[in-house]
């Protein structure tokens, strides 16, 4: 008798709780995981920026070249992420004034449906050496700009 008046004092709410559970335990770890997913996409971001900031000073030096500044690229990635961008492809060009890195791919798949693209680029100019005189002149310059610095009562 004590049991049945246990029963109908819990009416037709018995078992809700463990119902709640059940539907909240799912999305509460999917939400867990998105988070996740989402930080994992932020920091191959990070990297990808930074590989093809890596790749741009390659490519941008005095007698780089495009091909040199890809490779650096690709070089930073397989050291600081190789699992961090997924399928990942760099391109490099350089031309007259400036050199430029594209790095493209995915952020590594943890929640399976979800896909997120990275994608990062980094271009700047090309570096010159421009030898400032500031008024003097070396010995193969004029003889006229020599004598000027040497001085005429000589």
């Amino acid at each position: 008798m004590g049991a049945t008046r246990l029963r109908s004092a819990a009416g037709p709410q018995a078992g809700s709780a463990t119902a709640e559970l059940v539907i909240a335990t799912p999305a509460l770890l999917l939400m867990v995981m998105l988070v996740v997913q989402f930080a994992l996409w932020q920091h191959g971001q990070h990297v990808a920026t930074a590989a093809a900031e890596e790749g741009e000073r390659a490519a941008r030096l005095q007698g780089g070249t495009a091909e040199a500044g890809a490779a650096r690229a690709r070089q930073f990635l397989a050291q600081l992420g190789p699992h961090l961008v997924v399928a990942p492809k760099v391109t490099a060009r350089r031309d007259a004034a400036t050199a430029r890195v594209e790095v493209a791919g995915s952020a590594e798949p943890l929640v399976p449906w979800l896909r997120l693209p990275i994608h990062a680029v980094a271009e700047g100019p090309l570096e010159q050496f421009n030898p400032e005189s500031h008024g003097f002149v070396n010995s193969e310059g004029s003889s006229a700009a020599n004598s000027r610095v040497v001085g005429a009562d000589g």
